[in-house]
């Protein structure tokens, strides 16, 4: 079996009505593969249409692609691993695994409404070239695009007009991702709820030299508030990048940390307190039932998600990661060479 990457397209729909998480959950709990990235994308037509042009063995897919109308917000999910092309796509489905009882993710979460043979509406849900070689045409496209068509992109159109908007940032945290499973997604089901655009969405590996910079502002709170205050504000970044920064030299600090996160980006009224919301207190044991600390949430370090906590410290935070660099031309690039 070869190392190989494929894709996962979310289709506007579902990104719209909140099947993100459920779909991602499903996708790397029942493959067993990496995600190595993702982007958001509101494809041109062209992309739509070359992209349509690969995946030969799906004619109804191609034709939905080809339907749809520029510019409509999707998620892209690029995962990585041994036969990675047929492990996704027999966990996702194709055109003629959406009308039984929810073995495959398109079947749970596509529609497909047929009259007397004639299909009325149909929405995959979920995309998934069937080969090693749809998956690779599929990617040099959209890497190719995903400077022009791709990144955090802007939702305000879908809210209505003059409604006062905020972006907000999320980080699914490393404790999410010790093996393949389903709280990734299970965290992004529960911030579905606040009915806001999910525009944003990056996997990365936060290094040392960052998650200094990130949790800089609670140093000398802890120092000040605890004995060990500076052994405590290690072993957040420990935990969120791998490593303590007493244990790293200088360029080390700068190398991509070994814990996988997940950074998302959310836009709406009144954002960031919806989101905090949603996420509940620091303490899992304090937090409400139904909220992600409570659910997957185990001390106040190892708490399911971050969420910043201004908009000031949107911007601050995002900087820091580097959320704008577009690693996702480069991470495809790199593998398909």
């Amino acid at each position: 079996m070869a190392t190989q990457l494929t894709y996962a397209f979310i289709t506007p729909t579902a990104l719209r009505k909140g099947r993100t998480g459920g779909i991602l959950g499903r996708l790397i709990s029942r493959s067993g593969l990496e995600l190595t990235t993702g982007r958001i994308f509101a494809p041109s037509a062209k992309l739509l249409g070359d992209l349509a042009a690969t995946l030969a063995a799906q004619s109804k897919t191609a034709a939905y692609l080809k339907a749809l109308p520029a510019g409509s917000q999707a998620l892209v999910l690029v995962l990585q691993g041994d036969d990675a092309a047929v492990k996704a796509a027999t966990v996702v489905g194709s055109d003629t695994s959406m009308n039984g009882r929810g073995t495959t993710i398109r079947d749970t979460y596509g529609d497909l409404v047929e009259e007397n043979g004639t299909t009325v509406y149909f929405d995959p849900g979920v995309i998934a070239p069937a080969t090693a070689l749809e998956a690779e045409a599929g990617l040099k496209l959209l890497a190719a695009a995903s400077d022009a068509e791709g990144g955090i992109l802007d939702a305000s159109s879908t809210f209505p007009a003059g409604t006062t908007l905020e972006k907000t940032l999320v980080l699914i945290k490393p404790d999410n991702f010790a093996f393949p499973n389903t709280r990734p997604g299970g965290v992004i089901d529960l911030l579905t709820r606040t009915g806001l655009a999910l525009v944003g969405f990056k996997p990365f590996h936060m290094t040392v030299a960052q998650g200094e910079q990130f949790y800089g502002p609670v140093l000398d709170f802890l120092v000040e508030k605890l004995p060990d205050g500076r052994a405590q504000w290690e072993s957040i970044i420990a935990f969120m990048s791998g490593k303590r920064p007493s244990e790293c030299s200088d360029e080390e600090k700068n190398l991509p940390g070994s814990q996988h996160c997940v950074a998302l980006i959310y836009q709406g009224p009144n954002a960031v307190v919806k989101i905090r919301e949603a996420l509940g207190p620091t303490n899992p044991s304090q937090a409400p039932h139904g909220t992600i600390r409570k659910e997957f949430g185990t001390t106040i370090m190892i708490n399911g998600a971050h969420a910043s906590d201004s908009v000031e410290n949107v911007a601050r935070e995002t900087g820091i990661i580097r959320l704008e660099e577009n690693d996702f031309k480069t991470k495809i690039a790199a593998a398909l060479s």
